[in-house]
């Protein structure tokens, strides 16, 4: 493997800052580049990881979970990927740089892997009949970044992780594909609990939980024009085009996490 370019970020990348809290949980301080240097720099030292991306609603189950807690506690770099979270962190004085969106990700990390050299495997997206989104993202992504490495794209059945055949040939395709970068999307939280099982087969791979991204990258969901990504108006254009699914997840539950979130930071920052 080529040794990296330089990332501009020091020798080994922003490494230092430490988590701000929000909501209960932790947040790295970094943008977009500087996720994808940390990841770089870690796979060229031979280490693993996992990354996590915390939106409202993740927040929200985080609060009610221990155990959410401790995954997203325990994660290697986690990066605010909801709108909310980083007007939150400015309003308690604690400015996160940016918005680091999952669905963002999957396409800087692919395009770093491409120039590196770098194995990439997809799991998960929404099964259509007899289409699999996964090799159709891989397709997509393989046609932007000429020369990405694309060793595996599984969509397994409903139920796989309990399934012990399932899982034991999943596990099999891993260690025998040994990726570099790992997309899994499957929703939070069941990815976050397949990728802590997963590491076991890739230990020196980075996890990363990018719930509707394969499904995006595929054109099986439209993503929100990218001036809603910008405003943090996204979350509309998903109601608007999934009402049923999400009505009640977004209106009922994410709204007034929202502004329990601004709330909390407006009293962090006056205490």
């Amino acid at each position: 493997m080529e040794r990296f370019a330089p990332t501009g970020l020091g020798e080994r990348g922003d490494t230092s800052s430490p988590r701000i809290r929000l909501g209960g949980i932790g947040i790295d301080r970094v943008d977009e580049r500087q996720a994808v240097a940390r990841v770089l720099d870690a796979i060229e030292a031979g280490r693993g990881g996992q990354i996590v991306t915390p939106n409202v609603d993740i927040v929200a189950a985080a609060r009610r979970s221990r155990e959410l807690r401790a995954v997203i506690e325990a994660s290697d770099l986690s990066v605010a990927d909801g709108a909310p979270l980083v007007w939150a962190s400015k309003l308690a004085g604690t400015p996160l740089p940016q918005r680091v969106a999952g669905s963002d990700l999957v396409w800087s990390l692919s395009e770093a892997a491409s120039r590196h050299g770098l194995k990439v495997a997809l799991l998960g997206g929404t099964p259509d009949g007899a289409a699999r989104p996964t090799e159709r993202a891989a397709a997509v992504l393989e046609r932007r970044y000429p020369g990405l490495k694309v060793v595996g794209a599984w969509c397994p059945p409903m139920g796989f992780e309990r399934d012990e055949s399932h899982w034991r040939a999943l596990v099999d395709r891993f260690e025998a594909a040994a990726p570099d970068l790992v997309y899994v999307g499957l929703g939070f939280p069941k990815q976050e609990h397949v990728i802590v099982r997963l590491r076991a087969a890739a230990p020196r791979a980075w996890f990363l939980g990018c719930g509707a991204s394969i499904d995006f990258i595929a054109g099986y969901r439209r993503r929100a024009p990218e001036w809603m990504r910008r405003s943090g108006a996204e979350w509309l254009f998903r109601l608007a085009s999934e009402p049923r699914r999400l009505a009640g997840r977004y209106l009922l539950k994410d709204v007034p996490e929202a502004l329990r979130l601004l709330s909390e930071a407006a009293r962090s920052r006056r205490s």
